[in-house]
């Protein structure tokens, strides 16, 4: 797509405009054969209309500001990478009500409101530590996702007219989601299908109904004395935000646009407009930039080079966005990358989601937090405890150990606390759907049971068991420490 080997300024002190990270060097980067055919198609994705609005991507800048302070907790979770096969009702539905589900288990274990951040409706990329695979003992183009390439070997050629039908693919998830919560699929007066049968064990069986038993004591109650009256009572409708790591930078280049600034709009009332290019071009100093691609956009571990074209991009963006940290970034490195993203040192505007492995936690977060508590910064703790504890069973499959997951998000309360710091988030690989990808949980799953309905062309999600019991368990976690708390 662009020159890597170009050099200039460091990233944080040249003028931004949306295609300044083509100054500079670039990782996972996508070769075209047929330069011209991309170049129409990101054309053409640049007159489209936006997939989300600017007003929306401000709310979710605000909640989560409340989530960095401590008034709220962030829930993240979906597909490793999505296909675009997800795309229809099912898949999307079941998704929504694990999220739904779990927000509604962490409200009460935590006594603070969910935020809601769905991994859906554009993760169709696909970073890779190699661009060659072997297949059947041929050398290929590794998989890119489905916005790059298809999964079978023999559609490896990245393929331009992916990226438009990732965006039709986009618009049609988000519009049917759109269209889910404004239907009451959301209302919690009915939790749908609270079957606990899957619960192998009978101890953890009864603390799970009892959790469930008490929530639905708890909204019969404000059912009988009329607090959930009302259409747009705040129990029938929730906010729910997309969100994808944003590795193709053209593509949302493409869907970043121009918003007049607060400034702007303050002598008389000027509507929202999502017209894509804007009717009347602003001065550059009275626009924001918003990638309206997805509410909230984050940087792969593989990509958060302090002078690369994915921070230099992110930095100017209005959108609230991740960044993955792990054991490769030094601590300094952290602080330089929270100055170049968050220069105004704005609550929430930075999500850090850590990825260590539940070996190595103990080794690498306290010294990110003790950096980071050296600042003025006021980012999101998010938990990431899928990618650092991914092994290989006998069988060959990739999977993940449902204690390893565990045992890291404890363990980042736990260091946390211990600091004076606070774990605000958790970010789960999951699906709504049966699979039998990773190991254990309450279903007590074996590495001899993933080959029954193992289905990820990625990399291993939770089922909705298993999803489920993570919130379960997160809920214990804080109800227990508030219990000894007010014990003390």
């Amino acid at each position: 797509m662009t020159d890597s080997s170009q050099s200039s300024a460091p990233a944080s002190t040249a003028p931004w405009t949306p295609d300044s990270w083509k100054t500079r060097p670039i990782k996972q980067d996508v070769v075209y054969e047929n330069h011209q055919e991309l170049e129409s198609v990101l054309a053409r994705v640049a007159t489209l209309p936006p997939l989300v609005s600017s007003p929306e991507v401000d709310r979710l800048r605000a909640q989560l500001k409340d989530v960095a302070e401590g008034r709220a907790f962030l829930l993240q979770g979906g597909d490793c990478a999505e296909s675009f096969d997800y795309c229809n009702p099912a898949p999307i539905e079941d998704k929504l009500k694990v999220l739904l589900q779990m927000s509604l288990v962490l409200v009460w274990g935590l006594r603070l409101p969910v935020v809601r951040i769905a991994r859906m409706a554009g993760q169709y990329a696909k970073p890779r530590s190699s661009a060659y695979e072997t297949v059947n003992g041929e050398k290929i183009l590794s998989y890119r996702g489905d916005n790059v390439n298809s999964i079978d070997p023999a559609r490896r050629r990245p393929d331009p007219k992916r990226l438009m039908e990732a965006y039709f693919h986009s618009a049609a998830t988000i519009n049917y989601v759109r269209l889910l919560l404004g239907a009451g699929f959301a209302d919690i007066h009915q939790p749908k299908n609270w079957d606990l049968g899957h619960v192998r064990d009978k101890e953890i069986r009864h603390e799970y109904q009892t959790i469930v038993s008490r929530l639905t004591n708890a909204l019969d109650f404000m059912e009988v004395i009329g607090a959930t009256d009302g259409r747009l009572s705040a129990l029938s409708t929730v906010d729910l935000y997309t969100s994808h790591e944003a590795l193709l930078l053209d593509y949302e280049q493409a869907l970043t646009r121009p918003v007049p600034k607060p400034v702007a709009k303050a002598t008389r009332h000027v509507p929202y407009e999502p017209s894509t290019p804007p009717r009347n071009l602003l001065a550059p100093e009275l626009c924001d930039w918003y990638n309206l691609s997805a509410h909230f956009i984050w940087i792969g571990d593989r990509t958060r080079q302090l002078d690369g074209a994915h921070v230099e991009y992110f930095r100017g963006v209005k959108n609230p966005v991740g960044v993955k940290v792990g054991p490769s970034m030094e601590a300094g490195e952290l602080v330089r990358v929270l100055d170049i993203l968050d220069p105004l040192f704005e609550p929430g505007r930075v999500t850090l989601i850590t990825r260590y492995g539940a070996s190595k936690i103990a080794d690498y977060l306290p010294a990110h937090i003790k950096a980071v508590q050296g600042t003025n910064h006021k980012p999101v703790w998010c938990c990431d405890p899928c990618h650092g504890n991914t092994t290989t069973a006998p069988s060959g499959h990739k999977t993940r150990s449902f204690d390893a997951i565990i045992s890291e998000i404890t363990s980042n309360i736990s260091i946390h606390s211990d600091l004076g710091s606070r774990l605000s988030g958790v970010h789960l690989e999951l699906t709504g759907e049966h699979v039998t990808e990773c190991t254990g949980g309450s279903q007590e799953l074996l590495d001899t049971d993933l080959p029954s309905n193992y289905q990820t062309f990625c990399d291993p999600r939770l089922n909705y068991e298993q999803s489920l019991d993570i919130a379960f368990k997160i809920a214990k976690v804080y109800e227990t420490r508030r219990e000894s708390s007010s014990q003390k």
